[in-house]
């Protein structure tokens, strides 16, 4: 790989969790934590052996699992050796339960300025109803903390759609969230994945015109806010849309450390193995953790530019978009694109697969 003047992204997965919540598929685990020094070592092998491959890093994420539970400094150190742009960006996600001062110190030393509170919920009973163990307070202790120790750059993971979640919790939620006066918002709809609690339960599942309700009134409680919409379920002030998550949606290149993490190079994605054994095996014998990959040709590589760049308030080119669906579209103020409606925004998979 050779250096270049682009955006290029690290991503590192901790799969370690005290709690596993409801409606999480992700590669997790709460029984693990006998393992957390040799996955992080290995995590660092792995980063170790790409880093004289890697052009300047603009931008790293720490993501889960949780991230804070697993010890600050051996955390830090994973991502310690690899050459990071001046200006990177480095975020770490946080649960709001674990945050200390002293672990975000140690965060601040090493070069994070940005943190991702999973907050999800701003209401104890819908807390509750997703199974996740924080209290609505210990966001607001864990927001003092983080500004306390001096972290600029703030970002929230909401989701909506839980069973018992009313409009009036929904917007709780996003006006709590609001006054806490965090730079990046991200609002996800609650999505039943298979193999989960919540995939098991048929009662608590969501109800697609309460998700578009609750939709509407964050993007316009949001905007009254001062925050732009810059892909589908993100918002930020002005300046502060994440880089990380700009790479995803512009097909720029990352590399993924640890378990289950994706990586893209040279058009080419591909993926680790999933369980903390096979992956900290493989690292220890120093074979690949790849478990697959796929390769995109030229005209699958300009169709999924387009499908990201549908989400985003970039848009796309008029004619792309058929004459069916254009209806769900408004002219972008870049380059004449046509970029999704808010009514739109919800409907963006069914426009994508039209695409051309």
């Amino acid at each position: 790989m050779k250096e270049k003047d682009t955006q290029f992204g690290i991503y590192l997965h901790v799969p370690f969790c005290s709690r596993r919540c409801d409606y999480c598929s992700f590669a997790t685990w709460t029984d693990r934590e006998h393992l957390i020094e040799q996955y992080l070592t290995a995590c660092k092998t792995q980063a170790t052996k790409w880093s004289p491959k890697l052009p300047n890093i603009t931008s790293i994420f720490v993501g889960g699992g949780t991230p804070n539970l697993v010890p600050a400094e051996l955390l830090m150190d994973v991502v310690s050796d690899l050459p990071v742009a001046d200006d990177v960006e480095f975020t770490v996600e946080c649960n709001p339960d674990l945050v200390t001062s002293g672990q975000i110190n140690t965060y601040l030393k090493a070069g994070v300025n940005r943190i991702s509170l999973g907050v999800q919920s701003m209401v104890s009973h819908v807390l509750e109803s997703l199974g996740r163990e924080h209290e609505p307070t210990n966001v607001q202790r864990a927001v003092k903390k983080i500004r306390s120790a001096g972290i600029t750059n703030l970002s929230f993971d909401l989701i909506y759609g839980a069973q018992g979640e009313s409009l009036e919790d929904w917007q709780t939620t996003l006006e709590n969230a609001i006054s806490l006066q965090p730079d990046h918002l991200s609002a996800y709809a609650l999505t039943v994945e298979p193999g989960t609690p919540l995939a098991a339960d048929a009662g608590r599942h969501p109800d697609d015109d309460d998700q578009a309700d609750k939709y509407f009134e964050a993007e316009r409680l949001l905007t009254e806010a001062g925050f732009a919409n810059y892909e589908i379920s993100n918002w930020s002030q002005i300046g502060k849309a994440s880089r990380h998550n700009l790479l995803y949606w512009n097909q720029e290149e990352y590399l993924g450390l640890g378990v289950a993490a994706h990586s893209h190079i040279n058009q080419k994605r591909f993926w680790s193995v999933r369980t903390p054994e096979r992956y900290i095996s493989a690292i220890s014998e120093d074979s690949s953790v790849e478990a697959a990959s796929e390769q995109l040709d030229a005209d699958g590589w300009e169709l999924e530019g387009r499908q990201l760049a549908l989400r985003t308030n970039l848009g796309v080119p008029k004619e792309c978009i058929p004459e069916e669906v254009r209806h769900l579209t408004e002219p972008a103020e870049i380059d004449g694109n046509l970029k999704l409606t808010v009514e739109g925004r919800l409907l963006a998979n069914e426009v994508a697969i039209r695409l051309r």
